[in-house]
């Protein structure tokens, strides 16, 4: 056996201890790069737009095939339909897009409250058979056809094929790319709304060449698109057809029946309450108008509705630039069946506050002494 001598020992220990102590001490973190600024996502290019001979060409085929009908008469429909400056330009700036402050006093008149009263009372019988059936208060029924249509006063002086036809093949585009998915959204939209015209002119036998509507294709005294009119127009009157042109029986059993089928209207249910904000919480406003929140959650949010909310209800809340400041609401489902009708917070309180007014429960605008906060500049 080999003897190590003692000061070679401790030379060999010392370094052994060395090299035990280097290798604990944590090696020096490396300095990270300086991070870049996160930029929003770009949206995806939208693939070239179809020439429109060739897009018209396809929707002769595929209309054809889909409901049956004869390709060489939705050839010969079209033919004779034309693109409509006046219907891109209107398109392009729908009411909706107001503040609350201006969008309001458009419905909230005293010749449209009048108006509805009045014919509330000179319809009385047909609007209580529908609020009988569906359960949507007759003063509801009545603010639709109010506001879409001033009581049948203007019902639309589009013809609706020019109307779907230049909304499903020129639909108006901003450049914007990060609009250009929703425009071409609603023009495929409205292509499928024209679709649904000549199957309805099928199904009922109307010439649809002659029928007139608003600038997006709606019709009636109700307002109804093409596929809203084939799948929740009721027949109330007997008559074996559904006429939403000349039969108001007709109409406000349809409207009705659109409201519990597609938005599903609650029989007796509140449609929205005014609430106060703590100033301290941060607002709350979601995107999607779906009732989906509890009271308790919405208290803890900041939220007190001002008057009794029916126990186990589920609300939206809701914020509107008021003339005198900032309002805020909460909304339930029933507020959230008058959205269906059209996808506006503000359609739908429009709706709301005028059928209150016709009924004499008059909502009035938020004092300026009870403004929660300052609205936007116009």
């Amino acid at each position: 056996m080999t003897t190590i001598r003692r000061p070679l020992l401790r030379t060999l220990t010392a370094a052994l201890v060395l090299t035990a102590a280097s290798c604990a001490v944590p090696p020096k973190p490396a300095t990270p790069p300086p991070s870049a600024t996160t930029l929003p996502p770009t949206p995806a290019p939208l693939p070239p737009r179809v020439p429109f001979e060739v897009a018209r060409a396809k929707f002769v085929q595929d209309t054809a095939r889909q409901y049956g009908i004869d390709p060489a008469y939705v050839q010969s429909v079209l033919a004779n339909a034309q693109i409509r400056d006046s219907i891109v330009a209107a398109m392009s700036r729908p009411a909706e897009a107001k503040p609350w402050r201006d969008y309001r006093p458009i419905f909230m008149t005293d010749s449209r409250i009048n108006g509805g009263r009045q014919f509330l009372a000179d319809n009385r019988a047909d609007l209580a058979s529908a609020e009988a059936r569906f359960g949507v208060p007759a003063e509801i029924i009545t603010a639709i056809i109010g506001v879409e249509t001033s009581y049948g006063a203007n019902k639309g002086s589009y013809p609706v094929v020019d109307a779907l036809y230049t909304l499903a093949f020129a639909y108006p585009r901003t450049g914007d790319p990060a609009r250009a998915a929703r425009e071409e959204q609603r023009e495929q939209f409205f292509r499928g709304e024209l679709a649904q015209l000549f199957a309805l002119g099928k199904e009922t036998g109307m010439d649809i060449t002659q029928l007139k509507g608003s600038y997006a294709g709606a019709m009636g005294w109700g307002q109804f698109m093409p596929s809203s009119y084939r799948e929740f127009a009721v027949d109330a009157d007997g008559d074996g057809r559904r006429d939403l042109f000349d039969s108001k029986a007709d109409v406000f059993a349809s409207i009705a029946n659109y409201f519990v089928k597609k938005g599903g209207w609650v029989r007796g249910g509140p449609v929205a309450v005014r609430a106060t904000h703590d100033p301290a919480a941060q607002t709350f406003e979601p995107d999607a108008l779906d009732p989906i929140y509890t009271i308790a959650d919405l208290k803890a949010r900041g939220y007190q509705p001002l008057a009794p909310v029916p126990a186990g209800a589920t609300a939206v809340p809701l914020r509107f630039d008021g003339a005198n400041g900032v309002e805020y609401w909460l909304g339930f489902r029933n507020f959230y069946a008058i959205t269906r009708y059209n996808i506006s917070k503000h359609y739908a309180m429009a709706v709301y506050q005028l059928a209150e007014s016709i009924a004499g429960r008059d909502i009035p605008p938020l004092p300026a002494a009870a403004a929660t906060d300052t609205p936007p500049a116009p």
